[in-house]
């Protein structure tokens, strides 16, 4: 059964579906779907224009669905997509999309912490963990279960690979390829986040060996990127990971991280 507190405000617009808690001192404004079994803690507010899967819990003081601070932004309807299973921290900021046409979109199962500001038509994919007061701006890709830590700044377009791993208080300019550790300012290449793949995620030494290999002749072989994925597609035995790392390379428009000094 949906509870609705009578301390709350609900837009009569607005879709909920069951077992939806709606706490004293939250808003809901109009043209705002809610999926089953979610949470909206008091004084939490879910604006216009946002969709929300299932078994969501948004804490107290999270603004979800806010205007995009982009100077392109004219008031048109934009939405901000978001799946099922997050857990949205306190005092956190996510914004709609720029334009109709586009939406700002949070995956499942992502853990957001507390005062983390997501901007406009940034594109979340599942179960990453976005440490304290990150921010992310717009236009930015983060892929399956990366790993932000706290006070993180993303540069507008980043692109920030799978289970790759960005130490506290980088501020990151260019793109993050899957499967690595990165620290410092200006960010540079750490190693290979072996702990997780191994621990968590159960890929095999050889394989860890071969990403550690790819990433060699990324980093350190003293060649240009393009001949370094030439290299890995001859030399490097193939695997999902090692298509995971061609793929993101080739396609990044922004470049990627330096090398460990």
């Amino acid at each position: 059964m949906t509870m609705i507190s009578k301390q709350a405000y609900v837009d009569p617009t607005a879709k909920l579906g069951n077992n939806v808690e709606v706490m004293p001192f939250a808003f809901i404004g109009e043209d705002v779907e809610i999926g089953d079994n979610c949470i909206i803690m008091p004084y939490a507010g879910v604006l216009k224009g946002t969709t929300i899967g299932k078994n969501n819990k948004s804490h107290g003081h999270a603004l979800l669905g806010v205007d995009p601070q982009d100077f392109k932004y004219h008031g048109e309807a934009s939405r901000l997509i978001v799946g099922d299973n997050n857990d949205i921290r306190e005092n956190v900021v996510i914004a709609r999309g720029t334009h109709a046409d586009r939406a700002t979109k949070i995956g499942n199962g992502n853990h957001i912490m507390e005062k983390v500001h997501i901007c406009h038509d940034a594109d979340i994919h599942d179960n990453t963990v976005l440490g304290i007061a990150t921010i992310i701006a717009g236009n930015t890709v983060i892929e399956n279960e990366a790993i932000l830590s706290n006070l993180v700044v993303l540069h507008e377009g980043n692109r920030i690979g799978r289970l790759s791993l960005i130490q506290s208080g980088c501020r990151v300019q260019k793109d993050v390829p899957p499967y690595i550790i990165t620290s410092g300012n200006p960010v540079v290449y750490h190693g290979v986040n072996a702990k997780i793949l191994a621990n968590y995620k159960n890929v095999s030494e050889r394989i860890l060996r071969h990403i550690a290999n790819a990433y060699r002749l990324v980093f350190n072989g003293d060649t240009s990127i393009e001949d370094a994925v030439m290299k890995i597609k001859e030399q490097i035995p193939q695997s999902e990971e090692i298509s995971n790392i061609v793929r993101f390379i080739e396609t990044s428009k922004q470049g990627i991280i330096q090398a460990e000094y």
